[in-house]
C-alpha cells in the first residue's frame, strides 16, 4: 500500500551491474569488456562521469563518459548502459536530458540516467567549475531533477520510455529524500547493517510524501564475492549488485561472472 514500508520479500530479480571504470586503459580495451560483460549476462554495465582517474596514477589514462556511453548504446544490444553517476554540476539540467534522450535512442530504450551532487575537486579545479560547498551541490541536484523530467516532456522526439532515473549517495536528510521524490534506482555503499539503514531511512522518506518504497530498486557495489555478501545484502532489500573492475593490469570478469551464477541461482 501506498506510505506502508517494503515488505522485506520485495519479488524484485536480482540483477547484476558492472562499474567499468574508464580509467588506466585504452578504450580499445574498455570496448571489448562491454562486449564480454553483455555476453556473459551482465544487467548494466555502468562507467562513471570523472574527467580524471580516482585512483592509481593521478595522470593516467582516462576517458569521458557521456561520448563513451554513446558508443556503447552503438556497440552493444542488450545489456542496459549508464553512468554511477553523472556529476549534476558539469552540465545543466536541460542539456544532460537531451543527451540521456539520445543515447536512450540511440540504444533503444536501455539507458539508466544515473546522477549524483559531485565530490571529485580535481575535476571542477581543472575543468573550470565552481566547486562551492556540499550544500551548494545539492541544492543544485534538487532543482535539476524536477527541471530533466520537464524538458524529457517538451522534447521531440520524446524518450522511448519512461528513462529510469538513479540517484547516487547516501547522505540521510537530502540525497535520500531526493531519491524517494524523483528517483527510480537508490545506489548506495557500505556494509550489511550499513545498507539496511540507510534503506530504512529511504522507506521513511516514501512514507512521508507517499510513495510506495517499493517502487525503488536498491542498488549497492559489492567488493567481496557472494558467498561472502551475497545473501546479507539480499536481506537487507539490496537487488542490483555491481562489481566495480578498473583497468590496472587488464580487465578481469572472473568476480562478475561469479555475481551472476549467483544472480541465477538466486532468480530460479
Amino acid at each position: 500500500m501506498i506510505g506502508q514500508y517494503r515488505d522485506m520479500t520485495d519479488p524484485r530479480p536480482v540483477r547484476i551491474g558492472l562499474q567499468l571504470q574508464p580509467q588506466h586503459a585504452d578504450y580499445s580495451d574498455i570496448r571489448r569488456t562491454v562486449a564480454a560483460a553483455e555476453e556473459a549476462g551482465a544487467d548494466v554495465v555502468f562507467n562513471w562521469d570523472h574527467f580524471f582517474p580516482l585512483y592509481g596514477e593521478p595522470d593516467g589514462k582516462h576517458f569521458e563518459c557521456w561520448t563513451m556511453l554513446g558508443a556503447w548504446a552503438e556497440a552493444t544490444s542488450r545489456v542496459q548502459i549508464g553512468a554511477l553517476v553523472s556529476c549534476n554540476s558539469y552540465r545543466n539540467p536541460e542539456l544532460l536530458a537531451d543527451m540521456a534522450r539520445t543515447v536512450d535512442h540511440i540504444s533503444e530504450g536501455r539507458l539508466i540516467l544515473g546522477i549524483g551532487a559531485g565530490w571529485f575537486e580535481r575535476d571542477y579545479d581543472e575543468y573550470g567549475y565552481e566547486f562551492g560547498t556540499a550544500g551548494d551541490r545539492l541544492r543544485d541536484l534538487a532543482q535539476a531533477l524536477p527541471r530533466i523530467r520537464d524538458r524529457w516532456a517538451k522534447l521531440n522526439p520524446a524518450p522511448t520510455r519512461d528513462i529510469p532515473v538513479l540517484v547516487g549517495g547516501g547522505g540521510e536528510k537530502k540525497t535520500l529524500r531526493y531519491t524517494a521524490e524523483h528517483a527510480t534506482i537508490w545506489h548506495g555503499f557500505g556494509d550489511v547493517d550499513t545498507l539496511t539503514h540507510k534503506c530504512a531511512v529511504l522507506d521513511g522518506h516514501c512514507r512521508d510524501i507517499g510513495r510506495d518504497p517499493a517502487e525503488i530498486e536498491r542498488s549497492a557495489a559489492v567488493e567481496g564475492t557472494p558467498d561472502e555478501l551475497g545473501a546479507g545484502l539480499y536481506d537487507a532489500g539490496v537487488r542490483m549488485f555491481t562489481v566495480g573492475q578498473d583497468g590496472q593490469g587488464g580487465y578481469d570478469l572472473g568476480r562478475l561472472k561469479d555475481w551472476i551464477a549467483w544472480r541465477d541461482e538466486r532468480n530460479g
